[in-house]
């Protein structure tokens, strides 16, 4: 009986000495399989970011592949022609497709006159069945004053301040989806759109064809467009650099913009970089002349140029604007113009006059003024672009 308490006792303090070094070991055990949930969680993450980064160098290789194939088996000419993005001409669409190698075609308003989709689906079709090198089939389909497809559509495409008045980001994006869904029912692979400028005037010639806000807003909307429009494999185009800013028409004039590069920087750059961080496929350069940054329309500017090249860190397409303007064409001829836009960097020549324009870069190949070394760099910028919307996979 005397034992019995001591027993109690001993068992006592044999619980309470127990019962914290349970809970230590219990808070060992907890502690131990966290570390190491944690250490298997990021081992996993780690191998999957290497699966993903094995996958695309596989990618890489594959499209670099692609690429320096087919630009080993072309001709100069058939290099030249990849430099131009030319109208739909009046006749002869296919024979100038065969003849002069052109890079595709931009539909314009006449291009959809009285058609249906399945007849422009056709048309595009003959286009790239003509063609040796699968083409981009273009049209400028901003929205509002600014679309040509609409006017074979029940519902035309509004633009998207309009959008954004109405439906904020949601209404612009589901509006770019349904976009990009009726551009590539008909063959189009690029519809030369977000409009990345900014202007505060609404008077201004660019105004109603921007979003019609400020700076940090018009940059969300051009990175999320550009990224829906990855997302469906249509291609993106990001104009007017290096800003439109509140100018006249350079349809119609040569447009001289006083700003200088710091206030671009501050404002109208900022939606063209987010843009181009975005993954955009293209930019378009304008025909103004930034008076303080070059006496030359920036279409023609290695100083605009080397900006987008070097400081916005931009890789893929450069194209101008329509060679026909008169903010160009008015500074220069037409077949020189073709010679500086290549000589100033960039890849792609919008315009009609290619039938001139392609003889006149190949006699300045011949006499040295051009470097075939010069045209292969934008030939492969143009043919990666081809290549990132599947344009290959369609044409083996």
């Amino acid at each position: 009986m005397y034992l019995c308490p001591d027993k109690w006792y001993n068992d006592g303090v044999m619980r309470r000495s127990i019962k914290p070094v349970v809970v230590y070991l219990f808070f060992l055990l907890v502690i131990g399989g966290l570390i190491f949930s944690d250490h298997q969680h990021r081992r996993q993450e780690e191998a999957q970011v290497d699966k993903v980064d094995r996958t695309s160098q596989a990618s890489d290789v594959e499209k670099n592949k692609v690429i320096e194939d087919r630009l080993a088996k072309m001709t100069l000419e058939e290099k030249v022609g990849q430099l131009f993005w030319a109208r739909v001409p009046d006749n002869h669409q296919i024979e100038d497709l065969q003849s002069y190698h052109l890079s595709g075609y931009i539909l314009f308003g006449r291009d959809f006159e009285g058609q249906t989709i399945e007849n422009m689906k056709a048309l595009t079709n003959r286009y790239q069945a003509a063609s040796k090198t699968p083409l981009l089939i273009g049209s400028d389909e901003e929205g509002g004053t600014v679309t040509r497809i609409s006017s074979i559509l029940d519902t035309p495409f509004q633009s998207p301040m309009t959008l954004y008045q109405q439906g904020g980001m949601e209404a612009i994006l589901s509006d770019t989806r349904q976009k990009a869904e009726v551009l590539k029912s008909v063959g189009i692979n690029a519809g030369l759109f977000p409009v990345a400028d900014l202007a505060t005037d609404p008077s201004a010639f660019i105004y109603d064809r921007t979003i019609g806000q400020d700076a940090q807003t018009t940059a969300s909307y051009v990175k999320q467009v550009v990224e829906e429009l990855q997302k469906n494999k249509v291609g993106s185009t990001l104009k007017h650099f290096p800003g439109y800013g509140d100018n006249g028409d350079s349809h119609t004039a040569i447009i001289r913009d006083n700003r200088s590069l710091d206030e671009l920087r501050q404002a109208d750059f900022l939606p063209f970089q987010a843009g181009i961080d975005a993954g955009a496929d293209s930019v378009l350069v304008s025909h103004n002349i930034l008076s303080k940054i070059d006496t030359v329309p920036s279409s023609i500017s290695p100083k605009i140029n080397d900006i987008l090249r070097k400081e916005l860190n931009f890789k893929g397409v450069i194209m101008t604007d329509d060679l026909d303007m008169a903010g160009l064409a008015d500074f220069v001829s037409q077949d020189e113009a073709a010679l500086q836009v290549i000589l100033a960097g960039n890849d792609l020549i919008l315009g009609s006059s290619y039938q001139t324009q392609i003889p006149y870069l190949l006699k300045k190949v011949s006499s040295g003024d051009l470097t075939e070394e010069r045209i292969d760099e934008s030939v492969r910028r143009i043919l990666a672009w081809k290549y990132d919307l599947g344009l290959f996979e369609t044409s083996q």
